[in-house]
């Protein structure tokens, strides 16, 4: 009789406590556009990188210092990094089934990836400015 009773369900009842469907489509349109941003900005810096093969230290300093290539810089670096928390996010959720290991995971990939966003921006700013 309970298994009855279980086919009759309401497919919401049965959906109930499985996780926030609010979250997806914001999530999935961020990571595009940090796609497409980094589509741009890396064929710039790849560019810039080839332009400035076999330079010398003084002169990539110089280009790194470089307003314009300095903000353009530091726009990769945070579209890079936050893209990588994304995509890892969602390979996390997706192959990590213990909840404990997943939780502990997406604290260490936000925690490493905002780390080395601010430790590589940080670095294009003390170029920048000398």
């Amino acid at each position: 009789m309970s298994n009855n009773n279980h086919r009759l369900r309401n497919p919401l009842k049965t959906a109930r406590g499985l996780g926030s469907a609010k979250d997806g489509t914001h999530h999935f349109i961020v990571q595009r556009i940090t796609a497409v941003a980094l589509v741009f900005l890396g064929l710039y810096v790849l560019g810039l990188l080839v332009h400035l093969a076999g330079a010398d230290y003084a002169t990539v300093r110089a280009a790194v210092a470089n307003p314009c290539n300095a903000v353009i810089l530091v726009a990769f670096l945070l579209s890079m990094f936050w893209h990588a928390q994304l995509g890892l996010q969602v390979v996390i959720e997706d192959y990590v089934h213990t909840p404990g290991l997943a939780v502990a995971s997406q604290l260490a990939i936000r925690f490493i990836c905002a780390l080395a966003a601010i430790a590589s921006v940080l670095a294009v700013i003390r170029i920048a400015l000398g």
